[in-house]
């Protein structure tokens, strides 16, 4: 028998890895298609998701695709790729801080949930 324990916090913070996680897939995507000509740098807006996750916190927004776009204002190569190795990887250092975040928001979580649990012993 196992239990599950979610609170709304918990769920606000998983949606908040889920976004992190997206944000990183979609750095490596760019990054991988560096080569690729007519390639544009894509993205999503990491706080306008995460407001729209927190607002809407009872729907099923894991369901919910992140909306992708193409990134605005890169200067493209003359084979019209704008992938800049430079952005990319400060994009995946940030999603990978925003990641190890969460996971430590997550775990002081679950310490909350814990500590109320056996505060009676």
């Amino acid at each position: 028998m196992s239990m599950n324990i979610e609170t709304r916090m918990s769920e606000e913070i998983a949606r908040y890895l889920d976004l992190a996680a997206s944000e990183a897939k979609l750095t490596a995507a760019n990054m991988a298609n560096i080569d690729t000509p007519g390639y544009r740098a894509v993205g999503m807006d990491f706080e306008a998701e995460m407001r729209e996750a927190v607002g809407d916190i009872d729907q099923d927004l894991a369901s919910r695709p992140v909306r992708i776009k193409t990134v605005d204002g890169l200067i493209a190569r003359p084979d019209g790729n704008d992938v800049s190795m430079d952005r990319e990887s400060l994009n995946l250092a940030e999603a990978q801080l925003k990641f190890k975040t969460g996971v430590a928001l997550l775990r002081q979580e679950y310490q909350r949930v814990m500590d109320a649990i056996h505060a009676d012993k």
